[in-house]
């Protein structure tokens, strides 16, 4: 039996809950390549111009905070998404180290779209479980993450 065919031995990574997640992680960002990838965006830049849309002015830190990335990959995924002219950073009043993050109409758009795909893309994946199950994933990784430091 050639390599090709043969499926080896995970041994103990079956069973392991955190490879199970990256996994599923990977098949995920995959699919949400495949379905963003002409915008030119990852779920990170979605992810940051989702809470810049719904929170216009809010700090380039502030919205680092609220999605646990770090100061370097935020700093990172700003000037991606200004290069792009998806989003524009004013300085912001009272503090002029900080940053006020606001989506560019270029940006509103492709938000828009990008809204509408990431949608479809999700509910791809939530088939394969019931609404309930869906409710109980959700709320067990909401978990996982409280415990994280």
């Amino acid at each position: 039996m050639s390599d090709k065919q043969k499926q080896p031995s995970m041994g103990a990574l079956d069973s392991l809950l955190g490879y199970k997640l990256r996994r599923a992680q990977l098949a995920f960002f995959a699919d949400f390549a495949a379905t963003c990838s002409d915008l030119k965006l990852t779920p990170g830049l979605f992810s940051v111009m989702e809470v810049a849309h719904n929170n216009p002015g809010l700090s380039q830190s502030a919205i680092a905070m609220a999605l646990g990335n770090d100061r370097s990959a935020m700093v990172f995924a700003v000037d991606k998404l200004e290069k792009l002219g998806y989003i524009e950073r004013q300085r912001c009043e009272g503090d002029r180290r900080s940053y006020a993050l606001h989506l560019t109409k270029l940006g509103q758009e492709i938000q828009r779209k990008a809204r509408k795909r990431v949608a479809e893309h999700d509910a791809k994946f939530s088939s394969a479980l019931s609404g309930e199950e869906e409710q109980q994933l959700i709320s067990m990784l909401e978990r996982f993450i409280s415990v994280a430091p």
